[in-house]
């Protein structure tokens, strides 16, 4: 990234809402029922964990898209359960 453009986004995040036009941003219906959105995975059995990988590897599972993280867990448990019952 630029100089120039982390400037400019630097400049945005100090900007206070108070500043922000939305004059081009059409009013919402009167019917509009606004909910926030509920987390698209189960975080029942969800861990965080840092876990380091090749950059190479993970460098292929971003290049598949949005939700790799789900693509390298699903390789994991694939993994695991070939091998549950060798051990």
């Amino acid at each position: 990234m630029s100089d120039e453009a982390k400037a400019r986004l630097a400049h945005l995040a100090a900007m206070p809402d108070s500043e922000i036009d939305f004059s081009d941003i059409p009013p919402s219906p009167a019917d509009a029922e606004w909910t926030r959105p509920g987390i698209p995975f189960s975080t029942e059995n969800k861990r965080q964990v840092t876990l380091r990988l090749d950059a190479d590897v993970l460098d292929y599972f971003r290049r598949t898209g949005t939700r790799y993280q789900t693509r390298i867990n699903q390789v994991l448990r694939a993994y695991m359960q070939a091998h549950i019952d060798k051990r």
